[in-house]
């Protein structure tokens, strides 16, 4: 099992993008969560799009193997995907914040993280408001999230790997490696 996690515009989706492309044979777990669909995602391909009560419902039931709350919405990983994933033997990767990984340890302590880093604050805001899908007030939340998962995830975080993202091509070249090397052991 591999773990990616970064703070929200580090490029965390671009990359595992590029490893879906790229790496062959990987599963892909795909998150619960109770935030509205952003432009071309569509439910149960890129997450599963719940209602708050239906997501409380499955907290309920003991149905995430993580969740946890992010920048106002849920998110969770369904524990019965991850399941059925080990048993088959296939490789399971898995997008996950800082503190759900911590959470997800518990459960799964032989899964491997993978921390992606913007290069400055400075370069997270410009890349958050180039986005165009975000308020003002919002990256606001999400830079100050930002802070907080970070120092959480280089102090209390179990991550083998941490990258950089300071120049996409080579994010790119070096997140296929270390997969490879993960996959390979």
């Amino acid at each position: 099992m591999i773990v990616f996690s970064a703070p929200s515009g580090a490029g965390k989706t671009t990359l595992l993008d590029h490893i879906r492309r790229t790496v062959p044979g990987l599963v892909y777990s795909i998150s619960a969560t109770t935030r509205p669909p952003r432009p071309n995602e569509v439910d149960g391909r890129h997450y599963f799009f719940l209602s708050e009560q239906e997501f409380h419902r499955k907290i309920e039931g003991d149905e995430f193997a993580e969740w946890q709350a992010v920048h106002g919405h849920l998110y969770g990983t369904p524990r019965y995907f991850v399941d059925r994933t080990i048993e088959s033997g296939k490789h399971l990767v898995m997008d996950i914040d800082v503190y759900g990984k911590k959470m997800f340890d518990r459960h799964y302590p032989q899964a491997s993280g993978i921390l992606i880093l913007p290069p400055s604050m400075d370069e997270l805001t410009r890349r958050l408001r180039n986005r165009g899908t975000e308020s003002e007030e919002s990256i606001g939340v999400r830079l100050a999230n930002a802070k907080k998962e970070i120092a959480f995830a280089q102090t209390e975080g179990k991550y083998e790997y941490t990258l950089v993202n300071d120049d996409l091509e080579r994010a790119k070249a070096e997140v296929e490696s270390v997969v490879h090397e993960i996959i390979d052991s």
